[in-house]
């Protein structure tokens, strides 16, 4: 029949039209029934009916519609076969003998194969398309209970002995492993709008899961008045971990180990050679592939080949060979034929226990990524699996390929533990949800972040491990470490918080850095935990970062760059220099070649791994501040950036991209723009900080004239960034014209001559955005603000030191490289900054008290709220209140933040321009030049100027210390004398 079925597309349509497809149906059905009430085992499954049939059954599966399996199955094929009802119950067939068989799981030892394959029936119906629908209504149905029935009668049952009932133990494995796999395509694929399937989901998880588990979208008093602690009570209950119990044992060895009778033997070598010969996996060779699709060893091929191995090696054993000699090689094969059969049966159960792994893997990933929501103790639960995943990943008993799967599903554990704490979690009362909760939302105890950390690093430092799996460590490990980051947002300023803390706490001095220093405590931790196995993480971090495949450095290098951040005494930058990895990573990036910039797969893993490395010296520059600086300056990092050729491959990628006009071109430019050339100007940025003002007259000024140098050996790349149109550019454009203009203004003053033309570029620049309108450019204003605040601090430079003079206009305007900036250019930009200054401090006022406010506003003016910060996507129709108020307050403290920093950013800014202006009036010598030097129009005359200046420095005056957050009192004393100067000038 299977071989009818394969070949005779139409072999239904044909039994339906002679009538025989009854009979064939029952005559099925019988024989299986039959075969499932046998007393002895049957050995050789391929004499098997029960088996055949299953087989048979399992293979048709996937054939078109209608195919055999949907005939001897009782599926209704008189209509769309998606649409069946299946009634087992009423229809003698396959489908209510297999059915009835699982549902009593008589005689575990005689079925147990057909235990096995009737699993893998159910979940193949499930998984195929078109009898999905149908069977998993049948299963999910009260009438059977299937789901929840069997995982305490299969799942977390003793499995059986391996002395003596191996077979049993191996089929067994694999009944859980189907029957999990069954499980997550349920709580997967299911629609849990229909109560049917809403029920099965809600048991399932209970029985897995804990008692308390309740289905998505329906809270429970549980939900509603638990805490993250309420269910660990229902934990002790749960099948979750006695699933990953039962796996939980060592691999039985397959390593081809002789027993010591043959291994004295002189014929072990030629056995060797017929093991591992790659020939003999070949069709004749001495391997077959079994029912489960297990690579084994034919014995009596095995057999065959050693006895002519044998007879080459040794021609008088078929006539002239001594009884002894015979009986010598008749033993050894003996030996070999039983080393044979062992092998296959610890293969067997190799692959039998990495299959309910993966079963019990995708439960767990399929219930965190999809069916977490409604848990009440879900903190609780993922550290649980996760630290089981990692105690068994780090365990010598645990195989490599265990552990890879235990690694990912810890990632996965972890990942959600970390959208736990930074998304919305839940156990809020939505009537009391302050900023205060939001700042103290549940963390796990330090204890457990401890354990976690721990467990990891043991885990890294196993003894058998690969690339891969060290791959996805590192990655749960660069989670974890963001996951114990403060809940504070760094860019949210502590002027915002104190101020939402106090009003929140009725004047009562709410103790912030209480919060600050159970971080800064969890974080000495684990430093402290890492710096015992330090040395050993180390070497393996730092090799794959030096010899392993791209991929493997990237992320090996993005592991080195969070170790410095938690990094005390400079022990991990000490370990970097004295290990010679600095002076290797600065020679990898001096040989970044132009093949390596090319468009293919490689060549962009290579960028990538450039990219982690600039990241890495960048972290250093930034962890150490001053003395990480000198260390990358010092061991030559201008040299070596400037010998790598992705600059120049940006170069001239950007005039290609004039030339075409595909999108691919464009974005994989875009892509090396952001990851080779924006990190090489950050790290050269900041290198100018050692550059100490104070020796402005200093020649030998080493730093300054490497950095210079680096400016003219790269002066394409300079000056095609500064002929960027600034309205137009994208934020990564922007941010390089920053990072340009700011090495520039911070070096090129020590230069002489300007024979490269960026004075003049950068007066050019002052020129036209000084006057530009702040209400145009609302979306990009801080970064726009901070050129400008880069080209001010340049030009108060050279007012102060060069004792530039400006004039207070010029006929000619627009981006003309002969222009200069003049003090009307500075007014101008002054009106602005303090346009935008008052703007941001009523802003940010507004915010503050519409965040204190938060929980006294309707759903429909938090739902504008999210809509004005564009994170529509964030939340969905079916989200509560409580969800959309802690989305609401976050995009606000973020926005508030915003305003803060652009606060922070003007008042130098206008400080800056102020000095500048005050220069010029209190220096007589400049106000008679100004006064009586030649005047082309009336805009010249410095009482104009005075005139525009006085209402705006009025309104500089009317700036509030609470609206800004910060301490005015230097700031107002220069704008009083400076307004004291411009009244004095109004009557020149």
């Amino acid at each position: 029949m299977s071989i009818l079925s394969s070949r005779m597309v139409e072999l239904v349509q044909l039994l339906l039209k002679s009538n025989a497809a009854n009979c064939l149906i029952e005559d099925y059905a019988a024989c299986l029934e039959l075969r499932s009430e046998e007393c002895q085992i049957i050995e050789n499954s391929r004499e098997d009916s029960g088996i055949l049939i299953m087989q048979l059954l399992i293979d048709n599966i996937s054939r078109p519609a209608p195919n055999l399996t949907q005939l001897l199955l009782k599926f209704d094929l008189d209509t769309p076969i998606e649409r069946t009802v299946l009634q087992p119950r009423f229809h003698y067939s396959c489908l209510k003998v297999i059915l009835d068989m699982l549902d009593q799981y008589i005689k575990p030892d005689v079925n147990a194969l057909l235990h096995e394959f009737g699993f893998q029936l159910l979940y193949e119906l499930c998984l195929d398309p078109v009898t999905s629908g149908p069977t998993m209504d049948l299963l999910s149905s009260k009438k059977y209970h299937f789901f929840v029935k069997h995982l305490v009668t299969v799942g977390v049952a003793p499995l059986p002995k391996r002395n003596n009932t191996q077979a049993l133990r191996i089929s067994s494995l694999h009944q859980r492993a189907w029957l999990l796999k069954l499980l997550a395509t349920e709580l997967h694929a299911c629609d849990i709008s229909g109560s049917l399937h809403r029920e099965a989901c809600q048991s399932i998880l209970a029985h897995i899961f804990g008692k308390d588990i309740i289905e998505d979208g329906i809270h429970s008093s549980t939900l509603q008045n638990g805490d993250e602690d309420s269910g660990a009570g229902s934990m002790s209950k749960s099948k979750v971990l006695e699933l990953l119990e039962v796996v939980r044992f060592k691999s039985p060895d397959t390593y081809p180990k002789f027993s010591e009778a043959v291994r004295n033997l002189k014929y072990v070598s030629l056995v060797e050679g017929i093991i591992g010969n790659p020939t003999t996996s070949e069709k004749g060779g001495i391997y077959y592939y079994s029912e489960r699709g297990d690579r084994l060893i034919d014995l009596a091929s095995f057999r065959d080949k050693l006895w002519q191995k044998f007879n080459l090696i040794s021609p008088q054993l078929g006539s002239f060979a001594s009884e002894a000699e015979l009986g010598e090689v008749r033993e050894t094969i003996q030996h070999l034929l039983r080393w044979g059969w062992k092998y296959n049966k610890n293969l067997e159960e190799q692959a039998a226990q990495l299959h309910m792994l993966t079963g019990w893997s995708q439960i767990v990933e399929v219930t965190v990524s999809r069916r977490m929501s409604s848990f009440p103790n879900r903190s609780e639960i993922l550290f649980q699996v996760l630290d089981v995943s990692l105690s068994t990943s780090a365990s010598p008993d645990c195989s490599m390929k265990m552990a890879v799967i235990l690694t990912q599903v810890a990632l996965t554990c972890m990942a959600k533990l970390r959208d736990e704490r930074f998304l919305c979690p839940i156990g809020l009362d939505s009537d009391s949800f302050t900023f205060l909760d939001m700042l103290m939302m549940k963390q796990l105890p330090n204890g457990a972040c401890h354990s976690i950390l721990f467990k990891l690093i043991m885990a890294i430092l196993r003894q058998e491990s690969s690339e891969a799996l060290r791959r996805r460590q590192y990655a749960l490990l660069l989670s974890y470490f963001q996951y114990s980051q403060n809940m504070v947002d760094p860019d949210v300023p502590t002027s915002v918080l104190k101020s939402l803390l106090l009003s929140e706490q009725e004047g009562e001095d709410l103790d912030l850095q209480k919060i600050h220093k159970e971080q800064a405590e969890l974080a000495r931790a684990n430093f402290s935990i890492f710096r015992k196995e330090a040395q050993a993480v180390l070497d393996v971090v730092i090799k794959d970062a030096t010899q392993g495949s791209e991929s493997g450095k990237t992320v090996s290098l993005f592991v080195l760059d969070a170790l410095i951040c938690i990094d005390h005494d400079r022990f991990i930058l000490n370990q970097l220099q004295s290990r010679g990895f600095l002076r290797s990573c600065f020679i990898r990036i001096s040989n970044f070649s132009s093949q390596d910039g090319g468009r293919s797969l490689d060549s962009l893993q290579r960028a990538c791994t450039l990219e982690a490395e600039l990241v890495l010296l960048l972290r250093i520059s930034h962890k150490y501040g001053k003395l990480g600086a000198q260390v990358l300056f010092s061991m030559g990092v201008l040299e070596h950036t400037s010998s790598c050729k992705a600059v120049n491959i940006h170069v001239k990628g950007s005039l290609m991209r004039v030339e075409t006009k595909l999108g691919r071109d464009v974005a994989m430019d875009i892509d090396r723009q952001r990851m080779i050339v924006a990190p090489i100007l950050r790290i050269v940025l900041s290198l100018t900080s050692l550059v100490d003002t104070s020796e402005f007259f200093e020649v030998k000024n080493k730093i300054v004239r490497e950095v210079i140098d680096f400016v003219k050996g790269h002066q394409l790349l300079f000056d095609q960034i500064l002929r960027e149109n600034i309205p137009k550019a994208e934020d990564l454009t922007l941010e390089e014209i920053n990072l340009v203009v700011g090495i520039l203004c911070k070096i090129w003053p020590y230069e002489e001559s300007d024979e490269y033309g960026f004075v003049q570029g950068l007066f050019g620049m002052m020129c036209a955005l000084f006057p530009r309108d702040s209400e145009n450019q609302r979306k990009s204003e801080l970064k726009v603000f901070q050129l400008c605040f880069s080209l001010s601090s340049y030009l108060y430079f050279l007012v102060t030191k060069k004792f530039l003079r400006l004039q207070v206009s010029d006929v000619s305007t627009g981006y003309n490289v002969q222009q200069q900036p003049t003090l009307a250019l500075l007014g101008s930009l002054l009106n602005s900054v303090t346009a935008t200054l008052e703007r941001a401090c009523e802003e940010k006022s507004l915010l503050l008290n519409k965040i204190q406010d938060m929980n006294e506003l309707s759903r429909q003016e938090v739902d504008e709220i999210i809509s004005m910060c564009s994170r529509k996507e964030c939340v969905s129709s079916s989200d509560n209140i409580q969800k959309r108020r802690y989305i609401a307050m976050m995009e606000m403290c973020q926005v508030a933040g915003n305003k803060d920093q652009l606060i922070t950013l003007l008042l130098p800014l206008a400080e800056n321009v102020l000095n500048i202006l005050l220069i010029h009036l209190q220096d007589e010598e400049t106000v008679e030049m100004i006064t009586h030097g030649a005047k082309s129009d009336l805009e010249q005359d410095l009482p104009w100027l005075c005139g525009k200046l006085v209402p705006i420095l009025e309104r500089l005056e009317l700036l509030s210390e609470d609206k800004t957050g910060h301490n005015l009192k230097v700031f107002r004393r220069l704008v009083n004398s400076l307004k004291e100067l411009a009244i004095q000038n109004l009557a020149l």
